[in-house]
């Protein structure tokens, strides 16, 4: 109730409040707590997804500083939660304009990917690699837009740069199922057999049975491997700043 109270007077205030020459001095001080606790308000409405709540807490930090990449990223991945994706890629492409980042340009990423954009995705992913290009995670969301695509070298390639800056176990079998898929089979089971030793460094290696020869040729991603490009932010969105 007190933050409800709290946000309703600083929108009231940021709207028809204007300090005399004699307040400014102490101005910034007070848009500076005040904007602390909206943050507080917000982060933890997100946390226990009460989304109006920190929608209405991000919207007011915008009204007194309309400039703030982090507050429109935050409110990007706010309304992707809720699947309003139009207005989440309006967000991030703000957030980005005003602060240039590769986490901005992987959440577009992501929202086009969801939306069944893939050209768009990959276009956002790469920028997003040009950036930073050091994080696993982004690699395999792009491997995962290439493999919508059909550009299977593209995928594999990103892949095994997702292994070489990541080289778990979960990456490692991810890159193992795209080498079978692709017929280089020799490669895949010498993945597998490190991926195992990983996970049971104690016991002798056995090798893991090869992928169903059944299937298309492009690696298809599991539940588990999918989850694995979320993790930077539990969601898949990456939060700035």
């Amino acid at each position: 109730m007190f933050g409800l109270l709290l946000i309703l007077i600083l929108m009231i205030w940021a709207v028809f409040y204007h300090p005399s020459i004699k307040e400014t001095g102490d101005l910034p001080t007070k848009i500076t707590n005040k904007l602390d606790q909206l943050w507080n308000i917000a982060q933890d409405s997100i946390r226990e997804n009460k989304y109006l709540r920190a929608e209405k807490a991000l919207l007011t930090i915008l009204r007194v500083d309309e400039k703030n990449a982090t507050a429109y990223n935050r409110l990007g991945i706010l309304y992707a939660k809720q699947r309003a994706y139009k207005d989440a890629i309006e967000c991030f492409e703000i957030a980005q304009s005003l602060e240039p980042s590769a986490s901005s340009l992987h959440n577009v990423g992501l929202i086009y990917y969801e939306t069944e954009n893939y050209e768009k995705a990959a276009l956002a992913f790469e920028q997003a690699l040009e950036i930073e290009g050091d994080l696993a995670a982004r690699y395999i969301a792009y491997a995962k837009v290439q493999e919508k695509l059909g550009r299977n070298k593209k995928m594999i390639s990103a892949l095994e740069k997702a292994v070489e800056l990541e080289p778990i176990p979960q990456t490692l079998m991810i890159l193992s199922e795209a080498y079978d898929n692709a017929g280089q089979e020799e490669l895949a089971i010498q993945l597998r057999k490190k991926a195992t030793r990983m996970l049971t460094p104690n016991e002798p290696a056995k090798t893991p049975a090869p992928a169903h020869r059944g299937r298309a040729s492009s690696a298809k991603f599991t539940s588990r491997e999918k989850s694995l490009c979320s993790r930077s932010s539990g969601s898949g969105f990456i939060k700035q700043g």
